[in-house]
């Protein structure tokens, strides 16, 4: 790796990560920058046809790191894994500039053919921890994976998806956000229940008001029942 490069991904841990304190310290104390290293080393094996010395390489790394590499995944610059343990990125995965992932993260396989069968991140994504991506989609530029979400399909530029399986839940903004969720992203499970019964009681008194209305057991001169207004959930 040129030594322009190397500073360039050692920079972009600094930026992202309030953390880390100096050049120095980001060399010697982020796994994440370590099981890159290694994975550049392999990637270089592979791309020559070892591939047994390649996933030797890999296989260190993932021993002395804890994250897991495959030598085939084509991976762009300025490539951040924060805190990183138990990161698994697959052989056809793509991943492309300054993408963050975070500890937990799976980028998998669900199909035992050859081709293509690993998620393709593009630039500027972001992935919390936890979240499982598994499929040979496209995961749009700037995008954000909530934690512990299970995507299963495609994922637009600029969405923010979240839950199991993960489902759009706003536009990510334009800073860099950790963990790829910040508070105001996340949906309030307990307005949306309360709202969904809002809806229910409503519809079903509606429904009650009609009935009697045309009741033929109905008094005469009996008033027409108003349905009560809906109430929007706060």
């Amino acid at each position: 790796m040129p030594f322009k490069q190397f500073r360039a991904e050692i920079d972009s841990i600094l930026a992202r990560d309030p953390a880390a304190k100096s050049r120095l310290e980001v060399l010697l104390c982020y796994p994440g920058l370590h099981a890159v290293l290694f994975y550049r080393v392999s990637h270089g094996a592979w791309k020559r046809g070892w591939r047994t010395l390649a996933r030797t390489i890999s296989h260190i790394g993932r021993m002395l790191t804890g994250i897991e590499i495959h030598p085939g995944a084509l991976i762009g610059q300025r490539f951040f894994i924060d805190h990183g343990m138990g990161v698994v990125i697959g052989e056809t995965a793509i991943i492309g500039d300054d993408v963050t992932l975070y500890q937990g993260v799976t980028l998998g396989g669900t199909s035992l053919h050859e081709g293509k069968r690993h998620p393709t991140l593009e630039d500027n994504v972001i992935v919390g921890s936890g979240a499982q991506v598994l499929g040979g989609f496209t995961v749009g530029r700037g995008a954000r994976v909530g934690a512990n979400a299970v995507v299963v399909k495609a994922v637009p530029a600029g969405a923010t998806v979240t839950g199991i399986p993960a489902k759009v839940v706003g536009e990510a903004k334009v800073d860099f956000c950790a963990y790829g969720l910040s508070g105001a992203d996340l949906p309030d499970p307990l307005a949306r229940a309360i709202g969904g019964l809002l809806e229910e009681v409503t519809a079903l008194k509606a429904r009650v008001a009609e009935l009697e209305d045309s009741s033929p057991l109905r008094p005469a001169g009996t008033p027409v029942r108003e349905p009560m207004p809906h109430l929007p959930a706060e």
